[in-house]
């Protein structure tokens, strides 16, 4: 059975409202509805639709055991981010696209590694002997590593699939899945080109209720996903 896309929740979240038609890509055409006091309308029906063929694709590539990594680093979205991504042992990145995550994946995993033995030393004593200083310098540099590969950690090869917000922000994302071949699901506002993805979702990318709603239901797909392979949901 189909995951319930809900008309209603999605006028109430304000996921219609996309930019001002001074700011739009003609690319995103087909996907609005018209304009209202300078601001697009997206049409909801088309949203909808884009909306549940996205689900399926997700739900069906967990079944088959793909990696999903999220994308989203924008201020209202980036807890939800890392809840949705945790609650499904998905990975992700909430603060800062790093250049060669995907296109330079050996040395990004150095760098992931890294952060576990500090975590791990740092954790059993290993540092017990270091000076008041020394030991706050790791400290630091275990936050800094955690503030941008903490969401990566347990991630030994590239992923098949990144879930996206606001493709104009993280556009070197978009570029390197496009490099490596990286299925791509991805929330497009009016002023964005959605033939950059492969799974676009024509609605506002700024409101935060919208697209916590949009997260929950991907949560709830790769749920159902992981249900239907009859595994557990570790990464």
């Amino acid at each position: 059975m189909q995951i319930k896309v809900s008309l209603e929740k999605l006028v109430e979240t304000g996921a219609h409202f996309g930019h001002q038609t001074k700011r739009w890509n003609p690319k995103m055409a087909p996907y609005l509805y018209g304009e209202k006091e300078g601001v697009y309308i997206f049409d909801l029906i088309k949203t909808k639709g884009c909306l549940e063929e996205a689900l399926e694709f997700m739900e069906k590539s967990v079944k088959e055991g793909k990696v999903i990594l999220f994308v989203g680093t924008k201020k209202q979205v980036k807890d939800k981010v890392k809840e949705v991504a945790l609650a499904t042992n998905s990975f992700f990145v909430n603060e800062r696209w790093l250049g060669g995550i995907l296109t330079n994946f050996s040395q990004m995993k150095k760098t992931i590694q890294k952060l576990t033995d500090l975590k791990r030393d740092f954790n059993s004593g290993v540092y017990e002997n270091r000076t008041k200083k020394e030991k706050l310098l790791i400290e630091r540099e275990i936050q800094r590593l955690d503030r941008f590969f903490g969401g990566l950690v347990g991630m030994n090869n590239i992923p098949d699939i990144l879930f996206i917000i606001d493709i104009k922000r993280e556009a070197t994302a978009v570029k390197e899945a496009q490099s490596v071949g990286v299925k791509t699901v991805a929330i497009v506002d009016s002023n964005c080109n959605p033939s950059l993805v492969n799974y676009p979702i024509p609605m506002n990318d700024d409101a935060s209720k919208a697209l916590e709603y949009v997260l929950d239901l991907f949560k709830e797909a790769i749920e159902r996903g992981k249900a239907g392979t009859g595994k557990k949901k570790d990464k």
